[in-house]
């Protein structure tokens, strides 16, 4: 009888762990579908976001231009030493159609306000209050910055800070 019962015990717990593994593959097959993982070639999703002034930026608007789309958040030490380099890069390269769209990740308007003051940052700055385009574009450290050629290719991916000879050399690759 004890021994009935342990095996009934034994096998109710492997069929749970069975149901378990099967719903586990489910679900991240699901979800590997819902974010797929965004590489160098791939053509960059679009989105409209709202800049600090009210204006609508929409990615596939820039066709024609290279964007520097950097990802950035107020309390990041990285983000703070590469946003002056990026604004002076920026007036440099601005007119031979390379731009900058700064997408802050779901701070407060103040807080990005204040921050893009302080920093010099005189390109579009956006914020991302819902995180949907940093899911699209499956950002995780920030900064993250995607090269986007003027046919709205992805060309490269950096993650972590960047110099400004950096920025200038990937500034040279979108160059239209």
């Amino acid at each position: 009888m004890k021994n009935k019962k342990n095996r009934l015990i034994m096998r109710s717990v492997i069929l749970f762990l069975l149901a378990a593994a099967i719903i586990f593959a489910v679900y991240t097959s699901f979800a590997k579908e819902k974010y797929n993982v965004l590489q160098v070639g791939d053509d960059a999703p679009d989105f409209s976001l709202i800049d600090l002034d009210g204006e609508k930026h929409q990615l596939s608007a820039y066709r024609g231009q290279g964007v520097f789309l950097n990802f950035w958040g107020t309390w990041c030490a990285p983000c703070k030493k590469e946003m002056p380099a990026m604004g002076r890069q920026y007036q440099v390269y601005k007119d031979q159609g390379v731009q900058i769209l700064a997408v802050n990740i779901a701070e407060p308007d103040l807080k990005v306000r204040t921050f893009a003051k302080q920093y010099g940052m005189v390109f579009p700055t956006l914020i991302d209050t819902t995180k949907s385009v940093m899911q699209t574009y499956n950002v995780k450290p920030l900064p993250t910055t995607l090269l986007i050629n003027p046919d709205g290719k992805i060309v490269k991916i950096i993650t972590g800070e960047m110099s400004e000879n950096d920025i200038k050399g990937y500034m040279e690759q979108i160059k239209p």
